[in-house]
């Protein structure tokens, strides 16, 4: 009957744990977000890549909390909430935002917020305002979100640049005829560019010029892949700031090759407390003869 009790004990553990690792993240958090225009943005073509012509094209942020425009661009833009068809709809809008220039806006309540350029009309994105204690909401491979944008349960690649700069990136898994996700970091720092290009066998997936991240970190969208191979990342530094003159080690690499989500932390230790259980049960069990 021991022997029973404590390879139970160790089953009911592992089956813990996994619903455990299989439990989303609990609720949304995003008090503050920053939009830019993508480069060059104000002649069309912006529309047509994974990127689109605001960046991010869908941007999430809690009631109440801080969404901010900022024109990174060369060319004046305008954020106005509405769209293209049916005209402003009078919720939000920045006017003529110069390039360098920057509008903050505070949803009041939840809700999804269409918005667009009334100079550049192809310029078109989206604000979804979440109430307080939204579940947040899992993205096309059933991943979730961290409180800082990474992807639980995909495994990071990490590289360094020359003045110390930790570049992370955390991809969702390679399948072909599907998009691939990429998140890249910077890590504690802010107002970055870059460019970034990605290849499959030699292929171009993406190849995303000018790129900015307010807070250090952003995500970037791959065209449909042909097959499931790993890919290949190359991050191009393009330095720190809004305008120029930007800082920092500018046209520096960092190159992430063979690149493809890698065994996560839980589902290991899942998996050492599923082997710890059948050694247990196989010890436990074994027939020993009595003399």
């Amino acid at each position: 009957m021991k022997t029973i009790a404590i390879c139970s004990l160790f089953v009911l553990f592992a089956m813990v744990a996994g619903l455990v690792a299989t439990t989303p993240a609990a609720f949304a958090d995003h008090p503050e977000v920053t939009i830019v225009p993508a480069a060059g943005s104000g002649a069309p073509g912006c529309e047509e890549t994974a990127d689109g012509c605001y960046i991010p094209s869908t941007a999430t942020v809690a009631v109440g909390g801080t969404v901010i425009m900022s024109n990174t661009d060369t060319a004046a833009h305008t954020y106005t909430s509405g769209t293209p068809d049916d005209g402003p709809d009078g919720i939000f809008d920045t006017s003529l935002l110069m390039a360098g220039s920057s509008f903050e806006w505070s949803p009041t309540e939840a809700g999804e917020y269409p918005y667009f350029c009334m100079v550049h009309p192809w310029m078109q994105g989206t604000i979804i305002a979440e109430a307080e204690g939204a579940e947040e909401p899992a993205d096309d491979h059933g991943d979730h979100m961290d409180d800082a944008g990474h992807l639980i349960t995909e495994a990071s690649a990490t590289g360094m640049m020359s003045d110390g700069t930790k570049v992370s990136v955390w991809t969702t898994e390679p399948m072909a005829g599907e998009m691939m996700e990429i998140h890249v970091e910077f890590v504690d720092s802010e107002h970055v560019n870059h460019d970034i290009t990605v290849t499959q066998n030699g292929e171009t997936v993406l190849d995303d010029m000018g790129a900015h991240h307010h807070e250090g970190s952003g995500m970037h969208t791959t065209a449909p892949l042909s097959s499931s191979d790993p890919v290949d990342i190359t991050i191009t530094f393009q330095g720190y700031g809004v305008s120029d003159p930007k800082t920092g080690p500018i046209g520096e690499e960092v190159v992430f090759t063979s690149v493809v989500p890698e065994f996560g932390t839980i589902a290991m230790m899942i998996l050492a407390v599923a082997i710890i259980s059948i050694v247990a049960v196989t010890a436990k069990s074994r027939i020993v003869p009595r003399f």
